[in-house]
């Protein structure tokens, strides 16, 4: 039987990953703008971008963004600015053209780039993953197990945003979605903004 920190480290995961952010907004862009297969590696790389907050985490460097405000201004500094110099792209680029002949706008390596940058530099995803192994996992729970939950709390993420990909791309929803193809990346954009300013002016 599962114990009761697996299923707190269970539920507040799946709890988390729905809760709409950056990552959510970023997979919904570019599987709208490449398709299926720059989705599904939009969503490999947010989940390579939990394992480095769960890598800190565990050997204790994460800490140092919890306890120190300099560390954390920084760390949000840095997301938020990447964040609104993405949306600001994403807003600028928006278009109705489709490429032709199999051609995207982007290739699945760089999907998995944004993916993955968008949830490395996104401190609240710092703080969320040291909170849960500070608060909820026992110090004297095993490496391994420790281990163990972060590759769950990566999966998670991966399972999640695939869902999203393979539902936004399914030939019924993108049709649609295509249609209004320049307003949606438009919306994306100003979505992406306003959480790089959010990150920039909010709180821990």
């Amino acid at each position: 039987m599962p114990s009761p920190e697996f299923l707190a480290v269970i539920a507040i995961t799946c709890l988390a990953v729905i809760s709409p952010g950056p990552d959510f907004i970023v997979t919904s862009r570019n599987t709208l703008v490449a398709g299926r297969i720059t989705g599904l590696a939009t969503a490999f790389g947010v989940g390579f971008g939990l394992t480095v907050h769960v890598a800190a985490a565990i050997i204790g460097v994460g800490v140092l963004l919890t306890g120190s405000a300099m560390a954390f201004t920084v760390a949000k500094t840095l997301g938020g600015a990447y964040l609104i110099w993405l949306g600001i792209r994403t807003f600028r680029g928006a278009t109705n053209d489709i490429p032709e002949g199999g051609r995207t706008a982007m290739t699945p390596v760089q999907g998995m780039f944004w993916g993955f940058v968008t949830n490395a530099t996104n401190p609240k995803t710092a703080i969320f993953v040291v909170s849960l192994f500070l608060t909820v996992i026992s110090p004297g729970t095993p490496l391994m197990t420790q281990l163990g939950y972060g590759v769950f709390i990566a999966m998670a993420h991966v399972i999640w945003f695939a869902t999203v990909a393979l539902l936004l791309s399914a030939p019924a929803v993108r049709a649609g979605l295509l249609s209004v193809k320049k307003s949606m990346e438009r919306a994306f954009g100003a979505a992406l903004v306003f959480f790089g300013g959010a990150l920039l002016t909010g709180s821990r």
